[in-house]
């Protein structure tokens, strides 16, 4: 069982590390010119069966030492399983058997995905949190002899750091300041990965998901808050308002013209159309001399002329009560 975990494990290793085969465009051209031509030589009968048996190893092994690493691609060659070196981009060459190509190293800005589940933060409210963090390979060397598997790690890293600052911050500090969190959180990681040749660029937070019952209080909470501020900007409004209407009647007091002439252009406003009532306070038609104008509204109102439509209608039931009275005071004299 040990031997199989242990090839298992070998196996995985060898699958995480980015090998190319030997095979490329311009392998694959040698080998085919130059067996085709010992393949002809052997037919033409110019060499004989174990020479065209060397001559063939001897292709397979130059076509072996040639090798291609991409643009943003650095291969690390091992001889003899030591370091040797760093090669490409482009074409080069190998000794075959001796040197080994162990890796070919990306160097581009590469992404990866973490996510920490049901962290506490600091108010102990467990959380849920994605983040993602953009890294690449700035020193080849230290990548490839520092570390075993270098994406691996920087997830794993990536995750621990990310719990780390979650418990240290309470949880509207990661609602409201996110981009501090992934500040502190970047220069953790780039700490901790800069020994190993691979600098973090950028950390960012994608989502923070609290609990269905703490996001409906803080709902609640904020609504609160809310109304709250509502009501305090009415009251001082009204505030305001009181110490205007303070300063205006310090005013009227030294000047009644003013109060005369104010009083006269309110009850205007509110005679401009037929049928309004204005109600007015007695203090006020003493104080602004308003009865005598309203009496003057009221008298031309009443000399309106009536439509034809419309006659004028006698409450003859009104006269009865009136002369009731009269009866009563006959009576009571004859008695």
């Amino acid at each position: 069982m040990q031997t199989l975990s242990g090839l298992l494990t070998l196996f995985t290793m060898k699958a995480n590390k980015n090998i190319k085969s030997g095979l490329n465009a311009v392998s694959v051209t040698v080998f085919v010119l130059l067996a085709g031509t010992f393949v002809a030589f052997f037919y033409w009968g110019y060499i004989n069966i174990p020479l065209l048996v060397l001559f063939l190893i001897i292709t397979i092994l130059i076509t072996s030492s040639i090798h291609i690493a991409d643009q943003w691609e650095k291969a690390v060659v091992l001889r003899m399983g030591k370091y040797k070196g760093l090669k490409g981009p482009g074409i080069f060459f190998i000794i075959p058997i001796i040197d080994q190509v162990d890796n070919f190293i990306d160097q581009r800005v590469r992404v990866t995905d973490f996510t920490a589940e049901q962290t506490l933060t600091k108010d102990t409210v467990p959380v849920n949190v994605d983040a993602v963090v953009y890294w690449t390979v700035w020193d080849v060397e230290k990548a490839a002899l520092e570390v075993q598997e270098y994406v691996t790690a920087i997830g794993y890293i990536a995750q621990t750091g990310l719990r780390d600052v979650i418990g240290k911050h309470e949880l509207s500090d990661l609602l409201q300041e996110r981009d501090k969190v992934a500040d502190v959180l970047q220069h953790m990681l780039d700490e901790n990965t800069s020994p190993w040749g691979i600098t973090i660029q950028n950390v960012g937070i994608k989502d923070i998901v609290i609990p269905q019952i703490l996001a409906d209080a803080m709902s609640k909470e904020a609504q609160a808050e809310r109304e709250r501020r509502a009501r305090v900007i009415l009251g001082t409004a009204e505030t305001e308002i009181a110490e205007k209407f303070a300063k205006a009647s310090q005013q009227y007091i030294d000047n009644p013209v003013a109060l005369h002439l104010r009083g006269m252009n309110m009850l205007f406003e509110g005679l401009k159309e037929k049928g309004s009532m204005v109600i007015v306070p007695s203090s006020a038609l003493d104080t602004m001399n308003l009865g005598a104008m309203g009496g003057l509204v009221s008298l031309s109102k009443t000399n309106e002329p009536v439509p034809a439509h419309k006659p004028k209608q006698i409450y003859e039931p009104e006269q009865a009560k009136i002369q009731e009275p009269e009866k009563t005071d006959k009576s009571e004299k004859t008695a």
